[in-house]
C-alpha cells in the first residue's frame, strides 16, 4: 500500500495501546536480525511502526509506502523524489513520522532508535520512553556519516535506556550513559534445531561436493575476502559455500575458484535447510575497525544448527564461545591445521556443551528483560512529577 503525503489513514489497529515507533538504518526484509527478533516480540504488547531509511526513486511527490510485517508491526519506508535535499528529506520524513504517530492513538510512546542519524527528523518527538538499542558502532563501518558520532551524543543524552549489541560495546559506552545495559546476540534455538534433522538438499546446493563449510550473513566490508581466497586456494578439496547479500562493496572483488561457491541471499526460514547439510561454519570475519565490537548472531545460530565453527578472533567470540570451547579460533597462519581438525572431529562431540550453553539463551528473554527496564524506567519517570507535585 502507498500512502501519499497528506493522505494518511487511522490504522485499523488504532486505540489506546501502547505504541512503539522503531527508527532503523536496516530494512525489515533485508536480513533477519536483532531488530526483527527483538520488535516480533514487542509486538505482542504494542503496535509496532518499524520506520526505515528513505528510498529515492522518479515520482512527482514524496510517498509512504506501508506493509504490515505481521498484524501488529507496520513498516514505513518513506519514498522521496531523486535529487531530493538532505533538509527536504528531513523535512519530509518529520511530517511522515507526525502523520504516522497521530493517525495511532496510544497511551505510550516509546521511540527505539537503531540509528541516531534518525534525530535529524525526530527531534521534536517527545515520547514517554527513549531507548537507544545500539546493535552496532555504526560509525566504524563504511560510508558512515561524519555527523553520526556528533547525532550519536545528542541520542545518548535524550535517552532514558541504552542497550548495546554486545560485551564489548558495553565496554566502551559505559560511562556515557548512567542506565546502559548489554544484551549480547541471542538464538531461536527451535528454528535453528531443525538443521538437525534430516531434510533435501536446496537446489543450488545439491551439486556441491563435501567437505563443506558454509558462512551466512551480509557479505561487506566486515568479511575478509582475502583470507576467504586463501582458504579456497590452499584447501582445494574443501568446498566453501558462501551465503548473504553483497552491500558497500563491489562484487567484482569477491574472490573466485571451483571450491568457492557464492549462492546471493536466502530468506531466514530456508537458512536450516542449507545449515543441514554443511559440515562445519565458519566466519572469516576482517579483524578491523567496523569488526572491533561486533557480536555475531550467526556464532549461537551455527552452534544450535549442531555445527562445529571457526572463526577469526572477533573478540566476544573469542571471550564468550572460544573460552568456553564452543568455536575454534583461527587466523591466516593455522586456519588450514585448525579447520581440516575441526571436520575431521565428530560433530556429535560437542553437542551436550553446547545445548547447555545455549539453554539460557533466547530472544524471548532478552526481550523480557528489556521490557523490564523499560517498565522501571517509565515508572521512576512518573514518580518524580508525582513528587514535585505533592
Amino acid at each position: 500500500m502507498e500512502a501519499a503525503l497528506g493522505r494518511v489513514s487511522a490504522s485499523k489497529h488504532a486505540g489506546r495501546e501502547n505504541l512503539l515507533v522503531c527508527f532503523s538504518h536496516l530494512r525489515w526484509n533485508f536480513v533477519h536480525q536483532r531488530p526483527q527478533h527483538i520488535l516480533t516480540l514487542a509486538s505482542v504488547q504494542q503496535r509496532v511502526i518499524y520506520f526505515e531509511e528513505p528510498l529515492f526513486e522518479e515520482l512527482p511527490q514524496p510517498l509512504m509506502r506501508t506493509s504490515e510485517a505481521s498484524p501488529n508491526i507496520l513498516i514505513v519506508t518513506p519514498v522521496l523524489p531523486l535529487g531530493a535535499s538532505a533538509a527536504k528529506s528531513d523535512a519530509v520524513q518529520r511530517r511522515f513520522v507526525q502523520q504516522i504517530i497521530a493517525s495511532m492513538p496510544h497511551s505510550r510512546l516509546i521511540a527505539w532508535y537503531y540509528t541516531p542519524m534518525a534525530l535529524r527528523f525526530t527531534e521534536f518527538l517527545d515520547p514517554d520512553i527513549c531507548v537507544y538499542d545500539c546493535m552496532d558502532e555504526l560509525s566504524a563501518f563504511k560510508n558512515a556519516p561524519p555527523e553520526l558520532a556528533q547525532m550519536e551524543k545528542e541520542l545518548l543524552r535524550r535517552a532514558d535506556l541504552v542497550f548495546t549489541g554486545g560485551l564489548s560495546l558495553f565496554e566502551t559506552k559505559r560511562r556515557l550513559h548512567q542506565a546502559i545495559y548489554p544484551f549480547p546476540s541471542s538464538i531461536d534455538v527451535k528454528h535453528f534445531h531443525k538443521a538437525r534433522l534430516p531434510g533435501k538438499d536446496p537446489i543450488d546446493q545439491a551439486g556441491i561436493p563435501h567437505p563443506r563449510v558454509g558462512y551466512f550473513g551480509v557479505i561487506d566490508e566486515r568479511l575478509d575476502v582475502d583470507l576467504v581466497a586463501l582458504a579456497a586456494r590452499t584447501m582445494p578439496d574443501v568446498h566453501f559455500v558462501m551465503i548473504g547479500p553483497v552491500v558497500k562493496i563491489d562484487p567484482a572483488i569477491l574472490p573466485k575458484a571451483d571450491n568457492l561457491h557464492w549462492l546471493g541471499a536466502k530468506a531466514y526460514c530456508d537458512l536450516p535447510d542449507y545449515l543441514r547439510h554443511w559440515d562445519a561454519g565458519w566466519m572469516p570475519f576482517a579483524l578491523n575497525e567496523a569488526t572491533r565490537f561486533i557480536s555475531p548472531t550467526k556464532t549461537p545460530e551455527f552452534l544450535a544448527a549442531g555445527l562445529p565453527v571457526i572463526s577469526t578472533a572477533i573478540v566476544d567470540v573469542v571471550r564468550s564461545y572460544g573460552a568456553a570451547g564452543l568455536v575454534e579460533i583461527a587466523d591466516i597462519d593455522d586456519l588450514d591445521s585448525k579447520l581440516r581438525s575441526l571436520l575431521l572431529r565428530p560433530r556429535e562431540m560437542l553437542l551436550p556443551q553446547v545445548d547447555a550453553y545455549l539453554a539460557d539463551m533466547s530472544w524471548e528473554r532478552t526481550w523480557k528483560a528489556m521490557a523490564a527496564h523499560i517498565e522501571g524506567a517509565y515508572r521512576r519517570k512518573k514518580v518524580v512529577p508525582l513528587r514535585r507535585s505533592a
